[in-house]
Protein backbone atom coordinates (compact mmCIF):
# COMPACT_ATOMS: atom_id res chain seq x y z
CA UNK A 1 0.00 0.00 0.00
CA UNK A 2 1.34 3.17 -1.14
CA UNK A 3 1.93 5.81 1.87
CA UNK A 4 -0.49 9.34 1.23
CA UNK A 5 2.33 11.71 -0.31
CA UNK A 6 0.85 14.29 2.06
CA UNK A 7 1.54 12.69 5.73
CA UNK A 8 5.39 12.05 4.88
CA UNK A 9 7.93 13.64 6.52
CA UNK A 10 9.51 16.68 5.01
CA UNK A 11 13.50 16.95 4.83
CA UNK A 12 14.64 20.47 6.26
CA UNK A 13 17.22 21.55 3.87
CA UNK A 14 20.61 22.20 5.52
CA UNK A 15 22.08 25.38 5.93
CA UNK A 16 25.61 25.60 3.95
CA UNK A 17 28.43 27.91 6.01
CA UNK A 18 29.61 30.46 3.92
CA UNK A 19 33.08 31.61 4.42
CA UNK A 20 34.24 34.73 3.73
CA UNK A 21 37.77 35.95 2.29
CA UNK A 22 38.96 38.45 5.26
CA UNK A 23 42.70 40.45 5.10
CA UNK A 24 43.10 40.69 8.69
CA UNK A 25 43.04 38.89 11.72
CA UNK A 26 44.31 35.25 12.37
CA UNK A 27 44.41 32.73 9.49
CA UNK A 28 46.03 29.63 9.82
CA UNK A 29 49.61 29.47 8.30
CA UNK A 30 50.19 32.95 8.05
CA UNK A 31 52.51 34.89 9.94
CA UNK A 32 56.82 34.22 10.42
CA UNK A 33 57.81 30.94 10.34
CA UNK A 34 58.97 29.70 13.89
CA UNK A 35 62.64 28.22 14.01
CA UNK A 36 64.42 26.51 16.55
CA UNK A 37 67.85 27.96 16.51
CA UNK A 38 66.83 31.60 17.57
CA UNK A 39 67.42 33.03 20.79
CA UNK A 40 63.87 33.32 22.26
CA UNK A 41 62.88 37.16 22.66
CA UNK A 42 61.73 36.66 26.18
CA UNK A 43 61.96 39.65 28.26
CA UNK A 44 65.72 40.12 30.41
CA UNK A 45 65.37 39.73 34.23
CA UNK A 46 66.58 43.74 35.72
CA UNK A 47 69.93 43.97 36.41
CA UNK A 48 71.51 45.48 39.72
CA UNK A 49 74.87 47.49 39.05
CA UNK A 50 76.94 45.34 41.54
CA UNK A 51 76.66 42.28 38.74
CA UNK A 52 78.64 42.19 35.98
CA UNK A 53 77.54 40.28 32.94
CA UNK A 54 79.62 38.06 30.38
CA UNK A 55 78.17 39.19 27.24
CA UNK A 56 78.70 36.56 23.37
CA UNK A 57 77.53 37.72 20.71
CA UNK A 58 77.78 35.41 17.37
CA UNK A 59 78.26 36.60 13.54
CA UNK A 60 77.51 36.03 10.13
CA UNK A 61 79.88 32.99 9.56
CA UNK A 62 79.73 34.24 5.63
CA UNK A 63 83.00 36.99 6.70
CA UNK A 64 86.06 36.61 5.78
CA UNK A 65 88.27 33.19 6.77
CA UNK A 66 89.83 34.59 9.18
CA UNK A 67 86.51 36.61 10.65
CA UNK A 68 86.77 38.92 13.01
CA UNK A 69 90.26 37.89 14.09
CA UNK A 70 91.33 39.70 10.30
CA UNK A 71 93.34 42.50 11.40
CA UNK A 72 91.14 45.50 9.58
CA UNK A 73 88.04 44.07 11.62
CA UNK A 74 90.01 43.81 14.66
CA UNK A 75 90.71 47.57 14.42
CA UNK A 76 87.41 48.45 13.83
CA UNK A 77 85.88 46.81 17.16
CA UNK A 78 88.68 47.84 18.99
CA UNK A 79 88.04 51.66 17.88
CA UNK A 80 84.24 51.65 18.75
CA UNK A 81 85.18 49.99 21.67
CA UNK A 82 87.66 53.40 22.63
CA UNK A 83 84.13 55.47 21.28
CA UNK A 84 82.29 54.07 23.70
CA UNK A 85 84.94 54.03 26.55
CA UNK A 86 84.73 57.85 26.31
CA UNK A 87 81.27 58.55 25.31
CA UNK A 88 79.11 55.94 27.59
CA UNK A 89 79.38 56.15 31.65
CA UNK A 90 76.45 54.12 32.39
CA UNK A 91 77.82 50.96 30.50
CA UNK A 92 81.46 50.03 30.54
CA UNK A 93 83.54 46.63 28.63
CA UNK A 94 85.89 45.81 30.92
CA UNK A 95 87.29 42.74 29.30
CA UNK A 96 86.71 41.30 25.83
CA UNK A 97 88.02 38.67 23.77
CA UNK A 98 87.85 38.42 19.83
CA UNK A 99 87.12 35.39 17.95
CA UNK A 100 86.44 34.57 14.14
CA UNK A 101 83.12 33.90 14.68
CA UNK A 102 81.91 35.42 17.79
CA UNK A 103 82.65 38.15 20.54
CA UNK A 104 83.09 37.89 24.11
CA UNK A 105 82.61 40.91 26.72
CA UNK A 106 82.74 41.69 29.91
CA UNK A 107 80.61 44.23 30.98
CA UNK A 108 79.16 46.56 33.48
CA UNK A 109 75.63 48.48 33.53
CA UNK A 110 74.22 50.57 35.74
CA UNK A 111 70.92 49.14 35.23
CA UNK A 112 69.18 46.58 32.46
CA UNK A 113 67.71 49.21 30.10
CA UNK A 114 71.53 50.60 30.56
CA UNK A 115 73.02 47.24 29.17
CA UNK A 116 70.52 47.01 26.55
CA UNK A 117 71.21 50.60 24.95
CA UNK A 118 74.73 50.09 25.63
CA UNK A 119 74.78 46.84 23.28
CA UNK A 120 72.76 48.41 20.79
CA UNK A 121 74.66 51.28 20.55
CA UNK A 122 78.06 48.82 20.90
CA UNK A 123 76.65 46.46 17.81
CA UNK A 124 75.44 49.24 15.63
CA UNK A 125 78.53 51.01 15.61
CA UNK A 126 80.99 47.68 14.74
CA UNK A 127 78.04 46.53 11.84
CA UNK A 128 78.39 49.84 10.42
CA UNK A 129 82.18 49.64 10.82
CA UNK A 130 82.86 46.01 9.18
CA UNK A 131 80.32 46.29 6.73
CA UNK A 132 82.49 49.50 5.59
CA UNK A 133 85.95 47.83 5.35
CA UNK A 134 84.67 44.66 3.21
CA UNK A 135 81.85 46.47 1.12
CA UNK A 136 78.97 44.66 2.20
CA UNK A 137 75.35 45.23 3.43
CA UNK A 138 73.55 43.50 5.74
CA UNK A 139 73.88 41.70 9.70
CA UNK A 140 76.80 41.64 11.39
CA UNK A 141 75.13 39.64 14.05
CA UNK A 142 72.98 37.29 13.28
CA UNK A 143 70.82 36.91 16.56
CA UNK A 144 70.83 38.32 19.79
CA UNK A 145 73.30 38.47 22.67
CA UNK A 146 73.62 36.05 25.27
CA UNK A 147 74.32 37.09 28.43
CA UNK A 148 75.18 35.18 31.52
CA UNK A 149 74.76 37.27 35.12
CA UNK A 150 77.89 36.97 36.74
CA UNK A 151 76.72 37.23 40.90
CA UNK A 152 79.98 35.47 43.01
CA UNK A 153 84.19 35.95 43.04
CA UNK A 154 84.41 32.35 42.26
CA UNK A 155 81.79 32.75 39.32
CA UNK A 156 83.98 36.05 37.93
CA UNK A 157 86.97 34.46 38.49
CA UNK A 158 86.30 31.27 35.74
CA UNK A 159 84.49 33.92 33.59
CA UNK A 160 88.31 36.21 33.18
CA UNK A 161 89.88 32.93 32.95
CA UNK A 162 87.46 32.01 30.07
CA UNK A 163 87.32 35.03 28.13
CA UNK A 164 90.98 36.23 28.08
CA UNK A 165 92.25 32.77 27.45
CA UNK A 166 89.46 32.25 24.91
CA UNK A 167 91.95 31.30 21.78
CA UNK A 168 94.35 29.45 24.37
CA UNK A 169 90.88 27.22 24.88
CA UNK A 170 90.31 26.86 20.87
CA UNK A 171 93.48 26.34 20.45
CA UNK A 172 93.16 23.38 23.19
CA UNK A 173 90.56 22.04 21.73
CA UNK A 174 92.05 21.41 18.17
CA UNK A 175 95.58 19.77 19.76
CA UNK A 176 97.39 22.95 19.56
CA UNK A 177 99.03 25.02 22.10
CA UNK A 178 100.41 28.38 22.12
CA UNK A 179 103.87 29.75 23.36
CA UNK A 180 104.15 30.08 26.88
CA UNK A 181 103.50 33.40 28.15
CA UNK A 182 101.36 34.11 25.50
CA UNK A 183 98.54 36.74 25.86
CA UNK A 184 96.28 37.56 22.89
CA UNK A 185 96.61 40.53 21.05
CA UNK A 186 93.34 40.42 20.02
CA UNK A 187 91.81 40.38 23.93
CA UNK A 188 92.11 42.93 26.97
CA UNK A 189 94.87 40.72 27.80
CA UNK A 190 97.04 43.44 27.72
CA UNK A 191 95.70 45.62 30.05
CA UNK A 192 94.71 42.69 32.40
CA UNK A 193 96.62 43.54 35.65
CA UNK A 194 95.82 39.45 37.43
CA UNK A 195 98.12 37.53 35.10
CA UNK A 196 100.28 35.08 37.80
CA UNK A 197 103.79 35.96 37.81
CA UNK A 198 103.47 38.83 34.73
CA UNK A 199 103.03 42.66 35.03
CA UNK A 200 101.74 43.54 31.58
CA UNK A 201 102.93 47.03 30.37
CA UNK A 202 100.18 48.13 27.39
CA UNK A 203 102.03 50.55 24.93
CA UNK A 204 102.29 54.24 26.48
CA UNK A 205 100.83 55.83 23.07
CA UNK A 206 98.23 53.42 22.91
CA UNK A 207 94.80 54.72 23.88
CA UNK A 208 92.90 52.14 26.10
CA UNK A 209 89.96 50.26 24.52
CA UNK A 210 88.45 49.23 27.88
CA UNK A 211 87.33 50.74 31.17
CA UNK A 212 88.38 50.34 34.99
CA UNK A 213 86.11 47.94 36.87
CA UNK A 214 83.86 49.58 39.39
CA UNK A 215 82.49 46.53 40.93
CA UNK A 216 83.45 44.91 43.90
CA UNK A 217 83.42 41.49 42.29
CA UNK A 218 85.36 42.42 39.21
CA UNK A 219 87.95 44.69 41.32
CA UNK A 220 88.84 42.74 43.98
CA UNK A 221 86.60 40.01 44.66
CA UNK A 222 87.86 37.65 42.32
CA UNK A 223 91.51 37.90 43.50
CA UNK A 224 90.34 35.42 46.80
CA UNK A 225 90.40 32.54 44.24
CA UNK A 226 93.73 33.47 42.83
CA UNK A 227 95.72 35.25 39.97
CA UNK A 228 94.96 33.96 36.40
CA UNK A 229 97.92 31.46 35.05
CA UNK A 230 98.57 32.72 31.13
CA UNK A 231 99.84 29.02 30.80
CA UNK A 232 95.52 27.20 32.31
CA UNK A 233 93.30 26.14 29.45
CA UNK A 234 89.86 27.32 30.53
CA UNK A 235 87.16 24.45 30.27
CA UNK A 236 87.43 20.90 30.57
CA UNK A 237 90.19 18.06 28.80
CA UNK A 238 92.51 19.36 26.25
CA UNK A 239 93.85 16.56 23.82
CA UNK A 240 97.43 15.93 22.95
CA UNK A 241 98.78 19.25 22.22
CA UNK A 242 101.42 19.94 19.07
CA UNK A 243 102.90 23.82 19.46
CA UNK A 244 101.67 26.50 16.89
Amino acid sequence: MASNPSTRKKRRPKQLELTCRTWGGRRKGAGRKKTSNATPHRKRPPLASRHPVHVTLSVDPNLPQEGLRRPDLTACIEDCLREIRETWTVFRVVHYSIQRHHLHLVVEAANRNALSRGMQGLTIRVAKRINKVLGRRGKVFIDRYFETVVKSPRQARHVLSYVLLNTQRHAAQSGQRCEPGWIDPCSSGRYFDGWRGLRVRPPPDEEPTVSEPHTWILSTGWRRFGLVSLDAVPGGRVRRSKKV
